[in-house]
């Protein structure tokens, strides 16, 4: 059998990876390399797979980049008592509110659609980004649509292009992982080499 969906899904791999925006992944960066130098916090935010990308950022930026960098999704207690007591739209803002966000941090939102308050979708990533503008603080994002909320209202948002209509999620939470990846591997920002880099032997003559 002829491997036809698999050769498709890749196609659309390699056409995003060429269409998606290069100078605001640049921008990013400028944002990340500004909340380390002024001691700012890094906040990730997201829901379904999002939030489990969240997690894995989190990791990254704080080990390989030495920003002080959090998420509510990995405190499930404190997640699932908010969504019981409060509500499921607070769950991101509340938080946000008890960890004294301010104008020297970044919320970095992770999502397909950045939410769509007529539609009740995502109405706690909607919540965070209203928080997080009345603080000052920056508001960066990678997202599936250009037409959610979050999108509308971030200082930065790099969208992922719609390749194909059916696969806006898989794409969107997959390139996810790739901008944030190429994030903390930019040079301004990676202070510490990853661990199976640190320890090859041909990595010391590839360029950089």
């Amino acid at each position: 059998m002829q491997p036809v969906f698999v050769e498709q899904f890749f196609k659309e791999v390699a056409e995003i990876a060429g269409k998606i925006d290069y100078y605001k992944i640049e921008k990013m960066v400028n944002a990340l390399v500004q909340v380390r130098e002024q001691g700012g916090r890094l906040f990730l935010i997201g829901v379904g797979g999002s939030a489990g990308n969240c997690s894995h950022a989190v990791n990254d930026f704080r080990k390989i980049c030495g920003i002080e960098a959090y998420t509510p999704v990995d405190n499930v207690p404190e997640l699932t008592a908010r969504a019981n007591d409060e509500g499921w739209e607070t769950i991101f803002s509340a938080w946000l509110k008890t960890s004294r966000l301010n104008s020297r941090d970044v919320i970095l939102i992770l999502s397909v659609g950045g939410g769509d308050q007529e539609k009740g979708i995502s109405t706690n990533i909607i919540a965070a980004v209203d928080v997080a503008k009345a603080e000052g603080a920056t508001i960066l994002a990678i997202l599936g649509k250009e037409t959610g909320y979050t999108a509308q209202h971030a200082d930065v948002a790099v969208v992922v292009p719609i390749v194909h209509p059916t696969r806006i999620t898989p794409h969107s939470e997959a390139f996810q992982g790739v901008v944030w990846h190429c994030l903390v591997s930019h040079p301004r920002l990676q202070i510490k080499a990853t661990k199976w880099e640190s320890v090859s032997d041909n990595v010391a003559s590839q360029p950089a």
